[in-house]
């Protein structure tokens, strides 16, 4: 094959030629990302770049066992192509055996796109109609008396698997991102939204929000620490959940060393973590979330093995009507445990089976004693994993809401609250929509939650972060 054939097929299909191992695994990535970057009510950069790496994983078969190298590169060609898969088999002689070896896997049991086809890509073109949107929001801002601030990402990635077992799999991959941010008066607020094209941002809506928030805090409210009812919006519930998913491994759940373990190797599996029938789930196919419908594992670890690659992803519940029904497991880690493979997929969603009688966000505000609400939560950290206890802050926006309305901006707090406690507390289950965490958004951003209003939030200290 000549050293000009760069595209990313043949790039895999040169690196399986040329592998001595008893078995390879090759991924290509193609990457194109568009950017905006805005501040002060005008746009600051914009540009397009372009990425490829190249992964080689090499199996070694031996007398206790297979062993794996893993060695992965930026911008390989098909000249630096032999370089790469012999550092991996001589990664893979000089390790022991794999913990997590498995057969790799046939071709068959998953299926892709088309394998030879070039590389799906995006470019600034991608922000057409969401530029002119965003020009006309600055207008607003200046008029307003605001500031507008934040940035949007668009990248489009293209992952060619290939094995020397005969697999041939290819997934593209759409992630969209928009974050914006207001300040006036003193007071600072953020939405942000998820998207495949932006053809469906509407910034229009999400700058109409900011400026309520902002008129929400020309009123301020010194409040102290303490355990407050609390109305928490679809992007911070997704901040928690995905840290809570992020802990489902049952591994760790069998070994004691998680919130999901029970003494003597049991797990939490089958016990009830809230009362009202709620649903946590992935599912590759959800629609306007859409993600690999496969395992593409580029090393091992907690959550992933390489000789899983390929695996099909299946839509898993791992929460059912408010019971613990899955765990994380690769094929080895179910086989140590005695649990089903689950692999973890790149999208969540929170959800009552009751949608069309689920209410919005304005409809519970406007059921509302006296409750703050809480839009945003940031610098999460785990402080006790037996519980997952986490520590953040809140920042843009903690409001106070007494009969039915928004009354003012309230200071902002440390909170110590753990995700799967917060479950139990739930009292009321908004309607489920598309929303961008904020602080796990540049690793996970393909969510969909409810708001939800929670008694007794921790809300431990005072803090005078802005």
């Amino acid at each position: 094959m000549s050293t000009q054939n760069n595209a990313p097929h043949q790039l895999v299909e040169r690196a399986l030629e040329l592998s001595r191992a008893d078995g390879c695994v090759v991924l290509v990535d193609e990457e194109t990302t568009a950017n905006l970057r805005w501040a002060n009510n005008a746009l600051t950069t914009n540009g397009v770049s372009r990425g490829r790496r190249l992964t080689v994983i090499a199996t070694v078969d031996g007398a206790e066992g297979t062993a794996s190298g893993v060695v992965a590169r930026e911008a390989v060609t098909a000249a630096e192509v032999e370089e790469l898969v012999r550092a991996a088999e001589a990664a893979a002689r000089e390790a022991g055996p794999a913990e997590d070896a498995q057969p790799l896997l046939p071709p068959g049991a998953a299926s892709g796109g088309d394998f030879t086809a070039p590389p799906a890509e995006t470019s600034i073109e991608v922000f057409k109609d969401f530029a002119p949107e965003l020009g006309a929001a600055f207008a607003r801002a200046r008029a307003a008396g605001q500031a507008l601030y934040g940035f949007a990402r668009h990248e489009l990635t293209s992952t060619y698997l290939g094995s020397s077992t005969g697999l041939r799999l290819r997934h593209d991959q759409p992630t969209g991102t928009v974050e914006l941010n207001a300040k006036a008066g003193g007071s600072s607020a953020w939405c942000g939204d998820a998207t495949r094209d932006f053809t469906d941002i509407d910034v229009a809506a999400l700058q109409s929000r900011l400026d309520q928030r902002l008129a929400w805090g020309k009123r301020k409210i010194e409040l102290p620490a303490g355990r407050y009812e609390t109305l928490i919006p679809p992007a911070a519930v997704a901040d928690l959940m995905v840290y809570l998913n992020w802990t489902t491994s049952a591994r760790d759940a069998v070994e004691g060393r998680t919130v999901f373990s029970r003494p003597n190797g049991a797990t939490k599996l089958g016990e009830r973590l809230s009362q009202l029938p709620l649903t946590l789930r992935s599912d590759p196919a959800e629609p306007g979330l859409e993600c690999a419908p496969f395992v593409l594992a580029h090393s091992s670890g907690d959550f992933q093995s390489v000789f899983d690659n390929g695996l099909p992803i299946t839509p898993t519940k791992w929460i059912r009507d408010g019971e613990l029904t899955s765990l994380q497991a690769t094929r080895h880690t179910a086989g140590l445990t005695g649990l089903p493979v689950r692999p973890l997929v790149d999208n969540l969603v929170l959800e009552t089976a009751d949608q069309a009688g689920a209410p919005t966000l304005e409809e519970m505000i406007a059921g509302t004693e006296r409750a703050l609400l809480l839009t945003c939560i940031w610098y999460i950290r785990e402080v006790d994993p037996a519980t997952l206890l986490l520590t953040g802050l809140t920042r843009d926006g903690v409001y106070l809401v007494e009969d039915g309305q928004v009354v003012g901006e309230v200071n902002n707090f440390r909170f110590n609250e753990s995700p799967v406690d917060l479950l139990g507390r739930i009292t009321e289950v908004g309607r489920t929509e598309r929303c961008l965490p904020r602080e796990w958004g540049d690793y996970f951003s393909r969510a969909a939650m409810p708001p939800v209003r929670v008694t007794d939030f921790n809300m431990s200290s005072v803090s005078q972060a802005s």
